[in-house]
């Protein structure tokens, strides 16, 4: 049995401050993060269990999926334990966190996996095997039903990032010649495959010749042939097709259901439309992730070890460089010292404005890449537009900066120059239109660079164009200040 919490939130809600940014979802987590910590602290174990099973009894198995990330690894098991049927316990497994599944993995049997993988669909079976080890793995296909286990295996040998991956076995198609009336009582024998992920139309070769929508089945005669109710399969993929272009495809066209063909136009499988939507945030998270120079793949118990292994290599190109700034800046102090005692005051609005402009940059490019909207025909406007905007924000922001300069050095009179105010202003709005510069170009080609090269340019929009671009900016920055301050020197 399971009950509504929204009077329990409702009940919560009156008892303390309620944030407004705070999604209901998030307030249902925060919830049975409480209920579920303050049942496994108790003393005696017989209360504790009681508490538990009345949790999972009452809860959606969704819910507690992703309560139980928040809770230490070695009690997650008696959670799943205590739910009350075994579709509770596959929708618990399936959204549920790697972590959670992982240590699952480990503490049940080989029975209990095999009636688990039985019933869970082809396509999700083969996400779930990633996080079981492979020996585990070969021994569970053994011992399922073979007519699965060779479609898991068959899915499970295409990449992980191609449509292969994204697709399922399990789905209905029929020949042409098929009355409605014929299909549709296959379809109510098959009750355990989707329904929803489309009726495709097959010739006798095996080809695939067209599609039904629901609709047509319902409104036709039941002795119409589907050679008569089909539509044309409008976009399709291969098994190899990357999952940016399958994103691509379903959104631009809005697919329900995507098939999948080989080389020679038989049907393999179908991509659903949530699953393209999984596709999308897993990608939407690497992204970020790579971004930020880390992994998607963390939960607040990974031990501190671990956090800085994922994080230190990255941080490590930020630290040389950091080095490599303070020799720059030693070098430059060894001429004109009074110039550059003034200029050094500006050094972090430079790296500053340059490093968000490059950013800027970066991340539209990076964004235009992944949404398939980077073709060799609009690559070059692309390029240029944001090469314009840079140079066109760092010119504006840098003739602002110098007046601003200009006038404060005139109301104050700072007495860290003797150059004039004029000077000191033309310095400061030079040297950032420069820097601004720097950062533009460093933001649109690093990505380009990245991708050329394989890899992927995510991972240029964090640390690496942060860290280069100090030294690119400061660097050009420190070079028109004594450029100006010489030619000053020599008028």
């Amino acid at each position: 049995m399971q009950i509504d919490v929204q009077g329990e939130l409702e009940e919560k809600n009156d008892l303390r401050a309620i944030d407004p940014f705070e999604s209901k979802t998030g307030q249902i987590d925060d919830l049975l993060k409480e209920k579920l910590e303050q049942a496994f602290h108790k003393q005696t174990s017989k209360i504790r269990l009681h508490d538990i099973a009345k949790i999972a009894c009452e809860h959606s198995p969704i819910d507690l999926a992703y309560a139980a990330s928040h809770l230490p690894p070695n009690v997650r098991p008696v959670l799943y334990e205590n739910l009350p049927s075994r579709d509770a316990k596959i929708k618990f497994i399936v959204n549920t966190d790697s972590d959670t599944r992982l240590t699952l993995f480990r503490q049940l049997d080989d029975s209990e996996l095999k009636k688990i993988f039985e019933r869970v669909p082809t396509d999700e079976a083969v996400w779930l095997l990633e996080d079981m080890p492979e020996r585990r793995f070969r021994r569970l296909m053994d011992l399922i039903d073979s007519k699965k286990a060779v479609q898991i295996i068959e899915l499970k040998r295409h990449d992980r990032k191609s449509a292969g991956r994204l697709m399922t076995s399990e789905f209905f198609a029929f020949t042409m010649d098929m009355t409605i009336g014929e299909s549709a009582a296959y379809i109510r024998d098959n009750p355990r495959i989707d329904f929803t992920k489309g009726i495709f139309i097959l010739n006798h070769a095996g080809e695939l010749q067209g599609c039904v929508p629901a609709r047509n089945m319902i409104i036709n005669p039941q002795h119409t042939p589907l050679r008569q109710v089909m539509r044309p399969v409008l976009h399709k993929v291969t098994p190899d097709a990357t999952r940016e272009e399958v994103i691509d495809l379903v959104e631009r066209y809005e697919i329900s259901s995507l098939p999948v063909v080989d080389i020679d136009n038989y049907l393999v499988g179908v991509i659903a439309h949530e699953d393209v939507v999984e596709a999308m945030e897993d990608l939407t998270d690497e992204t970020i992730a790579k971004m930020a120079g880390t992994h998607d793949k963390f939960t607040s118990y990974d031990s501190v070890l671990k956090r800085f292994i994922t994080r230190a290599p990255w941080l490590g190109v930020t630290l040389l460089a950091g080095l490599v700034n303070m020799g720059v800046m030693s070098s430059f102090l060894q001429h004109e010292g009074g110039v550059f005692t003034f200029a050094l005051f500006f050094v972090p609005l430079i790296t500053g404005m340059s490093g968000n402009i490059g950013l800027q940059c970066s991340t539209v490019l990076i964004r235009i890449m992944a949404m398939g909207g980077f073709s060799m025909a609009s690559k070059r406007e692309t390029i240029v537009k944001e090469l314009l905007g840079g140079m066109f924000t760092g010119a504006i922001f840098g003739v602002v900066c110098g007046l601003v300069v200009y006038v404060l050095n005139s109301a104050f009179s700072f007495d860290v120059s003797p150059m004039s105010p004029a000077l000191m202003a033309s310095i400061i709005g030079i040297g950032l239109i420069g820097g601004c510069a720097a950062g533009t170009l460093l933001g649109v080609f690093s990505p380009l660079f990245f991708s050329r090269i394989g890899i992927d340019p995510a991972v240029s929009a964090g640390p690496i164009v942060t860290a280069f671009n100090d030294f690119l900016s400061m660097s050009i920055y420190f070079l028109i200040a004594l450029g100006i301050s010489s030619l000053t020197n020599f008028s």
